[in-house]
């Protein structure tokens, strides 16, 4: 009787991408999740197409005689009263914001009434300046741009802290029950951390083009067609560049989490890439209106996938800055695996204390 032949590495590697995915559709939680972020995302992208479509409007009392100086100014909420003291009544009981009412002895005739502030968006809007004239205009107003940079920074931030959070429980529960070493006894060590990450790159990638499904659709429905035509490009982009971080960070998440035995201690070994992961969603909101930051970012590994995206979006990047960043990114990741594979490696069959980074390098 002839003994069944060994699973190629190939084979091994499928085989535990495998389960890694089966696990997680057949977990309710996860599944349940999922759903609960599709739902939010397709709200959100819908809310803000609609919010952008539909500004804000300021509302403001005027008189006949004052209602010309606002005419025209499709953000404005325009009340017109009876007189300037109705006008005056309407900002006391905060009906409006603010009045505008006749001032004869006003240069532009008129004067602003407001409550305890100065309505400085209405000072702006009615005020004299001089044309500007941009040579490199964008067509993209704050708001959008405010959203789209939350956009890629949230996505970005959900699926690689959720699946990277993942992969370091899978491993150390394997640790910890012992589990590893039945499994190591059929495939090789390298196989179980590249089963590991591919399958979770899998389940990672199926949600981000589900999530891009979801803002095609939420756009389309909310009117957004010609923003839409503007994300075609860089949500690619995105989906590219997400593939080659989150390859990486699942690379050192599999050996930051080999490096300890008990669930416990996780964090204590994950939270610097936790940080890596959370920094880009803060940094991309806080700058999304420097040009320079965003370069910057955009040319980091960890930063890339949310940065260059929105620098695509906002017309702010050169044909080629995408290409020169996607090989910065694929040159870390290989770097990023090979020593991700070494501490996992190393550290896989060594229990009790947590094994120093020093040590598992070495070892």
């Amino acid at each position: 009787m002839s003994t069944p032949a060994s699973p190629t590495l190939a084979q091994s590697v499928w085989l535990v991408a495998e389960r890694e995915i089966g696990s997680k559709l057949r977990s309710k939680a996860f599944v349940i999740s999922t759903l609960i972020m599709f739902a939010f995302a397709l709200a959100g992208v819908i809310w803000g197409g609609f919010s952008a479509a539909n500004p804000s409007q300021t509302p403001v009392a005027v008189t006949s005689q004052s209602a010309s100086v606002v005419s025209g100014m499709s953000n404005l909420d325009v009340t017109t009263a009876d007189s300037a003291d109705a006008a005056i009544a309407l900002v006391k009981s905060g009906d409006v914001d603010a009045a505008i009412v006749p001032d004869a002895d006003s240069p532009v005739q008129v004067k602003i009434v407001a409550k305890d502030a100065m309505p400085q968006e209405l000072v702006a809007a009615l005020s004299v300046s001089p044309p500007v004239q941009l040579l490199d205009s964008s067509p993209e107003d704050a708001l959008l741009r405010y959203l789209v940079a939350i956009g890629f920074g949230i996505v970005f931030l959900l699926s690689a802290s959720m699946f990277g959070s993942t992969i370091a429980q899978s491993v150390v529960e394997e640790k910890q029950t012992r589990v590893v070493e039945i499994l190591i006894s059929a495939i090789p060590v390298r196989a179980l951390m590249a089963g590991k990450v591919i399958g979770n790159t899998i389940l990672a990638m199926a949600q981000i083009i589900v999530l891009v499904a979801i803002a095609i659709i939420g756009l389309s429905v909310s009117g957004q067609n010609a923003v839409l035509a503007g994300l075609g490009g860089p949500m690619v982009w995105f989906a590219v560049f997400f593939l080659f971080g989150f390859i990486l960070l699942a690379a050192l998440f599999a050996g930051a989490a080999a490096m300890v035995s008990r669930q416990e201690d996780i964090g204590s070994t994950t939270m610097p890439l936790t940080m890596l992961i959370l920094a880009p969603y803060i940094l991309v909101i806080l700058f999304n209106d420097n040009p320079v930051v965003l370069t910057v970012m955009s040319y980091v590994p960890f930063s890339a996938p949310v940065a260059m995206p929105l620098r695509l979006y906002l017309g702010s990047a050169q044909w080629w800055e995408p290409l020169v960043s996607l090989v910065l990114l694929v040159v870390t990741c290989i770097a990023a695996v090979l020593v991700g594979s070494k501490i996992y490696r190393n550290s896989l069959l060594r229990m009790g204390a947590r094994v120093k980074l020093g040590e598992a390098l070495k070892a």
